[in-house]
């Protein structure tokens, strides 16, 4: 299988499937001496593992990272990182009714068209599990930036209709959805509660909020900072749009409006506005990144949905198993994760734009 494998420089390969005996990703490309453990990226994992309310999904993994190599005494060495997650609570019996059918909004029929065989067992390589790996890529990508001062702010805004209407930052790990705003949190458990009487699912939207990134990130043609942050939380499976800034506001906005000033505050250049999201021609601006992540219903719903079997029979297929009626709280840190890894990589190249970090580099060497 092709693609499985993001960055450049800062690079992440993904493994494993959904049922099988394990999952993890290597990270190649990150620095020697970066202090890491098992429990820095175990913070990250746990934000996305299952059964922490009762609005995701009830198998009871506990997702515990094993960090094989690329680190000693307590720091990387340079070499490559591999993590693994071992799967504990496969229930591949569950999944017996889709072996010869397609179930709707999943990847069973693209896949079957593409490699002529699949692992129905929970979707294997299209299985949200395969985000595993991507968070704990994510967790040693994070730990980076945080050495450079770059800090993440990354919750939910909305579920189905209820969007925050408030913004307290500590607020985000008090309730099960990963919201800035108590009451929205309150809103939006009563509409699932609603969903779920109805054997059905919901979406919502993620926001992305990235301080401290410097300005000169990314290129200004095919290798775009928004671009390859639009890649890469794009390639998350259940993600199904991507704005930065004002996003597809800025449809309907004027240029008087969406323009970003400038100004001198202090000896140093500022902007005056964001509507951008802190990327302006593809490269960083220096201000802060908003990015806003759209994520589709939960596919898996248990009732009774028009399918094909892979006979070509019209059948009618309702989906068992433990499944999240909605995506979103899980997703936080993934979309972070992507949004973190994208970060590093981007570091890495730009530290080759200019010839004088370079001289001045070698030369201290010498």
């Amino acid at each position: 299988m092709g693609k499985s494998s993001f960055g450049n420089l800062f690079t992440v390969t993904t493994w494993g499937e959904s049922h099988g005996k394990a999952l993890g990703a290597v990270i190649d490309g990150c620095p020697a001496g970066l202090p890491l453990s098992e429990e820095d990226i175990q913070k990250f994992l746990d934000r996305r593992k299952p059964g922490q309310s009762r609005y995701t999904t009830a198998r009871k993994e506990g997702d515990l990272a094993e960090i094989l190599s690329g680190v000693f005494e307590g720091k990387t060495t340079g070499t490559p990182i591999s993590v693994m997650v071992r799967n504990t609570d496969q229930r591949s019996r569950d999944y017996g009714n889709i072996a010869v059918s397609y179930r709707p909004g999943h990847a069973d029929y693209t896949f079957d068209q593409k490699y002529g065989i699949r692992d129905y067992r929970g979707g294997g390589r299209s299985s949200g599990r395969e985000t595993i790996g991507r968070t704990a890529a994510g967790a040693i990508a994070a730990r980076l930036l945080e050495e450079l001062g770059i800090r993440f702010c990354t919750y939910t805004r909305s579920i189905g209709p209820v969007s925050i209407t408030e913004f307290h930052p500590e607020e985000i790990l008090k309730n099960d959805f990963y919201m800035p705003d108590a009451a929205a949190a309150e809103k939006a458990g009563s509409y699932l509660e609603k969903c779920m009487q109805k054997k059905d699912s919901a979406g919502g939207v993620i926001e992305c909020r990235i301080t401290g990134v410097p300005a000169g990130l990314g290129d200004p043609v095919f290798g775009k900072l928004d671009a390859l942050l639009a890649q890469a939380v794009m390639s998350i499976g259940a993600v199904k749009a991507v704005e930065i800034g004002d996003g597809m506001q800025a449809a309907v906005l004027n240029g008087s409006t969406d323009n970003d000033g400038f100004c001198s505050q202090n000896g140093t250049i500022q902007k005056t506005s964001n509507h951008a999201g802190g990327i302006m021609g593809g490269i960083s601006d220096g201000s802060e990144i908003i990015l806003r992540a759209a994520v589709k219903p939960t596919p898996s719903i248990s009732r009774p949905q028009e399918t094909v079997s892979s006979s070509g029979e019209n059948i009618t297929l309702e989906i068992h198993g433990r499944h999240d009626p909605v995506i979103v709280p899980r997703a936080v840190v993934v979309v972070e994760s992507m949004c973190a890894i994208t970060l590093a990589d981007a570091l890495m190249s730009n530290m080759s734009a200019r010839l004088d970090p370079i001289k001045d580099f070698y030369g201290a060497l010498r």
